[in-house]
């Protein structure tokens, strides 16, 4: 048989997959997912709910870098089923910021009651 009868396997990217070759192979697989407290969920939640109403707002330098803060939070929570200290401390501090602007939505007011202000 020469080469240009043999079959030909192509494998592309296979991060995060799980696959076994051969006839006697097994794959197992065992994605984890970070545990998350109800508070976390909750705070989660409200972030998610804030950056969607931002969106409604006339862009300022003040609520770019609220959004961007709730984004990293967001992203923060989904990767490691929570929201460390010092970015809790930013997210107050960009809540207390703006609160002019954010006084008018529902929820600014969730968003910083998990936060503790």
């Amino acid at each position: 048989m020469s080469t240009a009868d043999e079959p030909n396997v192509r494998i592309g990217d296979v991060s995060g997959s799980t696959f076994a070759i051969g006839s006697h192979a097994h794959a197992e697989s065992h994605h984890h997912t970070p545990p998350r407290d109800t508070s976390e969920q909750e705070l989660l939640q409200a972030v998610k709910e804030l950056r969607a109403d931002l969106a409604r707002l006339r862009s300022s330098e003040e609520i770019r870098e609220l959004d961007e803060a709730l984004a990293d939070t967001e992203n923060e929570i989904t990767r490691t089923g929570a929201a460390g200290e010092s970015r809790r401390q930013r997210l107050r501090e960009l809540l207390t910021d703006a609160q002019s602007v954010l006084s008018l939505l529902t929820s600014a007011g969730a968003v910083a009651g998990l936060l503790g202000l």
